[in-house]
């Protein structure tokens, strides 16, 4: 795996102190949208087919951190949208990393290059470049509605990965994905020399164009388990292996979706990142009064019966990891024998 180890023990450290403090819930990431505008228009995103009006609005620097503050998770995902439109990313970025918050700015890479050209962002253990890829370029393209963005992309994390950046990819996948041709693409990626990447399978937002090529829950075991057995040790993942097992069904697990709150410029959202049934208005009106007990798989709501998607189940993994010694066990062996 390639979570670093400072990382983990800073993850590790703060569930520790969580559980002293008796605290039931308690998010790990933060998933902070600054903006929903993007300067592309993928069909399987439910933020960009938002009106106008609102794709013309951000969050101002002292907001964004405001809820880094009042949240407290080690990790923030700084996402949107596309994260290198908003006008202080820079300021931004630079105002969670020196809070020693593990942070990872999400973007498409079309703006990558030129953005660390003109010296935005300067290398940090803090810091990780998180670059959407969907795919090999023909998967790729495809997934964002426009041709060349893999081209331009896969030119930003060379320019990054040579600047001495730390960065991973995500990746979004859909139920015409082959095989054969992601583990072709994880190759691709490694040879780029991404320091990890991270995988889930998509969602069906309510708002997405496409809504007829989102994984079931059958298909998305079944996918990933033909992916990931066999894995090569050069694939290196920035993600909890205990998890990776969840995706190829060797684990059951449950959501854990205040995980990762999601904050935006409707406030802090109920109940998680995919689902959007209404906002609090402070992290602890969220953390309180948020009826979690109708969400996940257990609750029966249809929404969430085929959901597998890494911002609901990477906290249960990880919280599984600390919370106990066969968790444990199992990650460290994972982690050093690189075998799901």
């Amino acid at each position: 795996m390639a979570v670093p180890a400072s990382q983990m023990w800073t993850v590790a450290l703060y569930i520790i102190k969580q559980r002293l403090l008796r605290r039931k819930r308690c998010p790990l990431v933060l998933m902070l949208e600054p903006l929903f505008r993007c300067n592309l228009s993928c069909a399987g995103c439910g933020k960009v087919q938002y009106p106008a009006q609102i794709l013309k609005k951000s969050l101002s620097l002292e907001a964004c951190l405001g809820a880094v503050e009042e949240c407290t998770a080690p990790v923030v995902s700084i996402a949107g949208g596309e994260p290198l439109l908003h006008p202080e990313i820079d300021k931004l970025v630079q105002a969670v990393v020196e809070r020693r918050k593990y942070t990872y700015l999400c973007t498409n890479g079309i703006l990558l290059k030129e953005k660390l050209e003109q010296g935005l962002f300067k290398p940090s253990k803090y810091l990780s470049i998180s670059v959407h890829m969907d795919g090999l370029r023909e998967e790729h393209d495809e997934s964002v509605c426009r041709n060349g963005v893999y081209d331009k992309a896969a030119e930003g994390i060379q320019e990054a990965v040579g600047r001495g950046f730390r960065v991973t990819t995500n990746t979004t996948l859909y139920d015409s994905a082959s095989p054969l041709r992601l583990r072709e693409f994880f190759d691709a990626m490694s040879d780029l020399g991404v320091e990890g990447m991270m995988v889930s399978p998509g969602y069906s937002y309510s708002k997405a164009r496409d809504q007829e090529h989102f994984l079931r829950h059958e298909k998305t075991t079944r996918l990933f388990s033909e992916v990931l057995s066999g894995k090569k040790k050069r694939w290196r993942f920035n993600q909890s292996p205990l998890f990776l097992q969840f995706l190829m069904g060797k684990r059951d697990y449950e959501c854990t979706p205040w995980g990762n709150p999601t904050f935006n410029i409707f406030g802090w959202q109920r109940p998680c990142y995919l689902l959007q049934e209404g906002y609090a208005e402070s992290f602890r009106d969220l953390m309180e009064n948020t009826r979690w007990e109708s969400y996940g798989k257990q609750s029966g709501n249809p929404k969430c019966r085929d959901c597998m998607v890494h911002c609901g189940f990477e906290a249960t993994a990880v919280n599984e990891t600390f919370n106990s010694w066969k968790g444990f066990k199992d990650t460290v062996v994972a982690t050093l024998s690189g075998k799901l």
